[in-house]
Order: C-alpha cells, then structure tokens, then sequence
C-alpha cells in the first residue's frame, strides 16, 4: 500500500470514528424524552416557585431516577435519591446506596418528591450559593451542586450538563421566565390568585421577588427573611399587618425569627391527609408545630385534650387530625 492509499485508509478510519462518536453524544433515548415530556410543567412549576431551573430539576430527576425506573422511583415515587435526614417525619423506605440499606424518603407522588427536592435545596444552607447564580446558568448550578455535596460522584456535574445539553432543558428555562414576565405589576411586585380555605373569596396578592412562595396542606406561605418585621412582610405582600397576624395566630409581641413560616391565607382546622401525628422535637412549640402543618393551634390543643399553657416536652406524640 502506497504512501497516499494508506493516507487516504487513515483518514477514512478517522471520519468513521468521529461520525460514530458524534451520534453516540446526541443520540436520544425514547424513554428519557417521555420522561421529560410528562414532568416538564412540573419542573418549570417548582423554577416559578423557588427560582430552581427547571433543566436542573428535569436533569436531576432522569440522573437520579433512571428516568423513572429506579426502585426508589418505582416504590417510592421519589425521584431525587433524597435520603431521610433527622427532620423528616414521612414514609421511608430502605436502599443501598453509598452504604448499605441506608433510609431514603417516600412520597404519594411524584408532584411530591418534586416539591420536596425544592425544599431540600431552597431551605438548607448547603446550597445558598446557588441561588445567587444566573437563572441561565445551568453549568453553574450541575458543578454548585457537585461542590456543594449534593452527590457523591465526582463525575455529577459533568453528568447534568450532558443530559441538559443532550435534550436540550435549558429551553425550558426560558420558556418559564418568559411565561413570568407577563405577569408583573410593576419592577417588583409579582401577582398571584390564591383562594381562601372556605372558598368565600379570592384574594390577589403582590409579592416581592426576594420571597419565594410555598405551600403546606394547600395554603401559600412565606418564610421570613433575616431582620424581617410585619412591616415589611405587609408591604411585600399588601396583605395588612392585622390579617397577617390573624392568619398566623401570632400576637404584636412575637418577635420574628429568620425561616419562620408565615402564611397568606387562614390555616385549616387539621393537618392535610397522612399526618395524623407529630413526635415533638427539641426546641419546637405548639405554635411551631402548628406552622409547620398550616393547622389551626385552637385545634392542635383540642384533639390532644391539652390546656393553652401546656409546653410540649421532646418526644411527646400528638395528634394532627382526627383519625
């Protein structure tokens, strides 16, 4: 073979390889796109409410859930691998993962875990950093999540970008933001619709963007911000200080804690469905645990037969609603 066939055999071979390793990167697997095309109003529902991409979330959920084939996924609708940690109160299930039979969460639904994963990431100090990123910048989020200890695998990062570039989950950034900025009052001040528990009426809301609004047992919340005051809160919310108060059962001398719960609609008389009791942990109050389940206190004190100046004592069980 001459110098210019075996040129020509080299090249050949090359373009061959290279063509095989281009359709490798962009090929597309049918069941990720079905995955992608059921949960993407979910994920881009949970970028609205707690400024999360939604590429990130929908890249999370295909990495950690096999696209929803996983055992955790299959038999516990969780699809973020979220493991129990000492404050969860819901179901479990057991797994081997990073060691073995370790306690992982379960949910009723997948809505659930995605609601729940946003939490995780929303509430806890580990990851405050990425929400001071670019709501674009998925790159900064997968490599913030590796950093900030989200997964083992040194490889996470790297892994989500992949499968946000593979499919293309950026666009639904986009799409999302677009849909927010046709809502705006002015710079600001964001509305939103809620309904009363008693369906008597509806309310409308301005919110400040620097709040991110939540729910528990159907009702919207708040959590307070450092040096936070109900001046601040009625003026974020154009709620006025009197219903704020009335709504959160909380009395003009109740000095504001960051994280505090602070609801935006009257709390309901129990707990939602599957809590029908609450093991009480140090440094919680009646009041406290009535937040965390957006109940009312007068009915957390009736179920358990208890008097208004009774002080829960850690490892105390009480009832959430009535069986």
């Amino acid at each position: 073979m001459n110098y210019n066939m075996r040129l020509l055999y080299i090249c050949l071979i090359i373009s061959v390889f290279s063509t095989a390793s281009a359709a490798q990167k962009t090929s597309r697997s049918p069941r990720y796109e079905e995955y992608i095309k059921k949960y993407k109003a979910l994920a881009q529902q949970q970028q609205r409410e707690y400024k999360i991409p939604a590429s990130i979330t929908l890249a999370q959920g295909l990495l950690e859930s096999g696209a929803g084939t996983s055992r955790l996924a299959l038999n516990g609708n969780n699809h973020f691998g979220i493991k129990c940690k000492e404050e969860w109160t819901g179901g479990t299930m057991y797994h081997t993962d990073d060691a073995p039979n370790e306690c992982f969460r379960t949910y009723r639904s997948v809505e659930d875990s995605y609601i729940d994963h946003s939490l995780f990431l929303a509430k806890r100090k580990y990851y405050v950093s990425l929400f001071d990123l670019d709501i674009y910048d998925y790159r900064g989020w997968a490599y913030g999540l590796q950093k900030c200890g989200y997964a083992t695998d040194k490889s996470y990062g790297a892994k989500l970008v992949n499968l946000i570039e593979t499919y293309e989950l950026y666009k639904y950034d986009r799409s999302t933001i677009a849909a927010e900025k046709k809502k705006p009052l002015s710079d600001d001040i964001y509305e939103i619709k809620v309904e009363t528990p008693d369906n008597r009426y509806d309310m409308v809301v301005g919110l400040s963007l620097r709040r991110r609004i939540s729910k528990v047992n159907d009702i919207h919340y708040i959590l307070a911000i450092p040096n936070d005051t109900y001046e601040l809160i009625s003026e974020d919310t154009k709620l006025s200080i009197k219903r704020i108060m009335k709504y959160n059962e909380l009395s003009a001398d109740y000095n504001l804690k960051e994280g505090d719960i602070i609801f935006l609609q009257a709390k309901k008389k129990y707990a939602a469905k599957g809590n029908l009791e609450h093991t009480v942990q140090e440094g919680e109050s009646m009041h406290s645990i009535s937040q965390k389940y957006g109940m009312r206190l007068k009915t957390l004190y009736k179920l358990n037969k208890l008097s208004n100046d009774y002080t829960p004592n850690s490892g105390d069980v009480l009832k959430l609603r009535k069986k």
